[in-house]
């Protein structure tokens, strides 16, 4: 199983009333980091033709992160089925454990907008 990774550094725009980044942030964050290791590693031939669509999300805070922090976004996909897989994405200050969250998508085919089974060809793409 591959481990997708990219760093950021926590802006302004990160921050919530109470000074660290806000809950909202971090799931876009999840969404980002998936939609980064898609079309870094899938090919044109295939990001053309399918996309992922989010059907359940379930993220655990562990500490918070604030202002000018630089945090690595982690993410794998540990099992797919059918036409959904399981992506899992761990976010790190200094690798301590900020948040994880554990994410359902469904693979879609984008010209007709339906469900497609998960081809070995991108089950490959994660190994």
């Amino acid at each position: 199983m591959q481990i997708f990774e990219t760093k950021i550094t926590v802006t302004s725009d990160d921050i919530d009333n109470l000074n660290h980044v806000n809950n909202v942030r971090y799931v876009q964050w999840v969404e980002d980091v998936a939609k980064s290791h898609w079309f870094t590693k899938a090919p044109s031939s295939i990001t053309d033709h399918y996309l992922w669509i989010m059907l359940s999300h379930h993220i655990t805070y562990k500490k918070p992160a604030f202002l000018q922090d630089e945090i690595t976004l982690k993410t794998y996909v540990p099992s797919s089925e059918g036409v959904t897989c399981t992506r899992v994405v761990e976010i790190l200050n200094n690798d301590i454990l900020l948040a994880k969250s554990e994410t359902t998508w469904c693979f879609m085919d984008s010209n007709r907008m339906r469900p497609t089974r998960i081809t070995d060809e991108v089950k490959n793409i994660f190994l």
